[in-house]
């Protein structure tokens, strides 16, 4: 991927005379038509001088110049204070921290928003190198749109120990979400394999060739039109609550990629799945103790449990 500011100078040949700019650019860079008309709606490109559009015609000898602004790889790393990520813990060991909604956890292709590893690096912590480049130090995720307590590693050793406490399910990660309705039973367990949903790639199904897929639950509140939910998960399957919750006929509320109702989020004020990681239980890394971190509800969740609490 480029690193740098490329700038080409061509003569149009005669051959490409009465061509439309953005045709003529693909044919000499090799570009798609899209890329040639997004560097051209940019002001990037310039014939004999001056600034054109996509479907103006070029001349033969006519000198096309073309800037080719610098790619950041979506993968690297920016170093940048996010606001609203609360540190809740910190040692040589582990960093533990609050994540709000709309911060991704580490850089992805197609993500260009902010990112915990990203705002750690901005504020100057120092994490574990093992794992991906873009994901060092990361033993768990958190969705973009989902907020609360997720713990980092800071040393090497922290990451082995943390990672393999995730991965043979020693981790308590309890979560409360508010679904629609009413689950019946009121408590239970959801084993259910998850898998990528055959239609869209940005969703996840319960599908019979899925990864193995454990949650349970147990109802905290009723009301008319949701249940408050206490949830804790055996497996960390992506969007797992949100999957289970939406095959069982009650969506997390405000989650639209799995069917909740628009009308009702609309109401609430609601513009994400009511979903937060409260707390998070494990044996610390370095002393062994039994640790365990708690978060609150933040804002756009408590309201709108308020309302859904005033409506039954």
């Amino acid at each position: 991927m480029s690193t740098h500011t490329e700038q080409r100078t061509v003569l149009v040949p005669d051959g490409l005379a009465g061509e439309r700019v953005d045709a003529a650019m693909a044919r000499m860079f090799g570009f798609s038509r899209t890329k040639a008309a997004d560097l051209i709606a940019q002001g990037h490109v310039l014939v004999d001088g001056s600034g054109v559009g996509k479907s103006d015609r070029v001349h033969a000898g006519s000198m096309l110049d073309v800037t080719i602004p610098a790619e950041r790889d979506p993968l690297e790393v920016k170093a940048e204070i996010v606001e609203g990520i609360r540190i809740i813990h910190d040692d040589d060991a582990i960093v533990v921290i609050d994540k709000p909604v709309g911060v991704a956890v580490h850089p992805s292709p197609g993500w260009r928003g902010p990112t915990v590893v990203g705002h750690l690096a901005g504020a100057g912590y120092r994490i574990s190198t093992s794992g991906a480049k873009e994901r060092e130090g990361i033993v768990q995720r958190l969705d973009v749109g989902t907020s609360g307590v997720m713990v980092i590693a800071k040393s090497e050793r922290a990451y082995s120990v943390l990672k393999n406490a995730f991965r043979h399910r020693t981790v308590d990660k309890t979560y409360h979400a508010l679904v629609q309705g009413h689950p019946d039973p009121l408590s239970g367990t959801v084993d259910a394999p998850i898998g990528r949903h055959p239609q869209h790639d940005y969703k996840f199904a319960v599908m019979g060739d899925g990864r193995h897929s454990i949650t349970h639950y147990e109802t905290l509140e009723a009301h008319r039109f949701a249940s408050l939910l206490e949830v804790h998960l055996e497996t960390g399957r992506t969007h797992q609550i949100r999957v289970h919750m939406s095959a069982l006929k009650h969506p997390c509320v405000g989650d639209l990629t799995y069917g909740a109702d628009p009308t009702l989020a609309q109401r609430l004020g609601l513009e994400r799945q009511w979903l937060h990681a409260m707390r998070l239980g494990f044996e610390h890394p370095e002393t062994g103790d039994h640790v365990t971190y708690e978060s609150t509800y933040p804002d756009d969740l408590a309201h709108a449990l308020e309302v859904i609490r005033d409506l039954s």
